[in-house]
């Protein structure tokens, strides 16, 4: 049995709110079958999350440069900021490979994450470390000496399945902000490990670019650390991160619902493993479109050789090729 010091928090009314919201719209995620994304659409998304996640710390290369990267293209950039975004490209394409449990997961994201940027990539800080705002210095970090074993409480944390994972996400992203265990990386290894606890219970994480929101409101992302801290508690950090959440499900959402084809359509249907199937079962996971619209993406599909049809009228069936 893990036992673990609980870091402290509270859970207010807004919270529940936000829980609640998001919920809600996980739940509408899954019923419009937007869990799994299009090729295209997760190659958007994760160039949108490595560029708005490196920006937030300074990297100057634009959404389109990150995609040529990403596509093995030539780019004219500081080498620095080139080899943020290869070393993160490579962490995001290893996600499933992580364990958000395991300290061991936790050193190899980051040794990949600072490849060639720090000489202590991978490893824990060996000294003392400060984070200054303009002349005044914001925030100082626990002695080097206890980030091993601070990091090891905060492991045993997240293995505490009587906490709700949306909390838990939130909680372990400042609690690491506020240890600061490594020299360099802080910041996208937060942002980082929050996304891969997320997507062990909710798959549509993974392709949900809420760096991008963070990105666009780094004042309030930073006053949320920065309150926290005076007040000892993670709670003000965990509203602006559910907040963020709340509103990056709701841009899904809207995005999905205005782009889905009907390649994008039976691409989804036969993931689920469905080899035989009627038009009724096909219009059972697309509750929003009309029988018309199904008879077409079925006689597409059959057309394309993705499908065949077998039997007349109400007997109509269809296997996957």
């Amino acid at each position: 049995m893990i036992v673990s010091m609980k870091p402290p928090y509270e859970i207010t009314p807004q919270i529940l709110k936000l829980i609640s919201s998001i919920s809600i719209k996980i739940g509408e995620v899954n019923a419009n079958y937007l869990n799994k994304q299009t090729p295209q659409l997760r190659k958007q998304n994760k160039i949108k999350t490595v560029h708005s996640s490196l920006s937030i710390e300074g990297n100057t290369l634009t959404e389109e440069q990150v995609s040529a990267i990403l596509e093995n293209k030539k780019v004219i950039g500081p080498q620095k900021d080139i080899l943020e975004v290869i070393n993160a490209l490579n962490v995001y394409d290893s996600l499933n490979n992580l364990n958000p449990n395991s300290s061991k997961s936790f050193l190899k994201a980051h040794k990949t994450l600072m490849a060639g940027l720090v000489n202590e990539a991978g490893v824990y800080r060996k000294q003392s470390v400060g984070i200054v705002k303009g002349e005044k210095q914001a925030h100082l970090a626990p002695p080097f000496e206890h980030v091993p074993f601070l990091m090891k409480d905060l492991f045993d944390y997240l293995k505490n399945k009587d906490e709700l994972t949306l909390i838990k996400s939130c909680v372990f992203h400042y609690e690491m902000e506020f240890i600061h265990p490594f020299i360099d990386g802080n910041g996208r290894m937060g942002r980082l490990w929050q996304t891969l606890i997320l997507v062990q219970e909710f798959p549509v994480f993974e392709f949900l670019p809420f760096e991008t929101l963070i990105n666009k409101t780094q004042a309030d992302y930073y006053k949320a650390l920065s309150v926290s801290d005076k007040s000892g508690k993670s709670t003000p950090f965990i509203a602006y991160m559910l907040d963020v959440i709340d509103k990056s499900l709701s841009e899904l959402l809207n995005y999905n619902n205005r782009i889905m084809t009907d390649i994008n359509r039976l691409e989804y249907f036969i993931q689920l493993n469905k080899s035989e199937f009627s038009r009724k079962e096909y219009m059972d996971i697309f509750k929003d479109i009309s029988t018309a619209t199904a008879s077409r993406d079925l006689l597409k599909a059959t057309e394309l050789k993705i499908i065949e049809k077998t039997g007349e009228k109400n007997k109509t069936r269809y296997r996957v090729i």
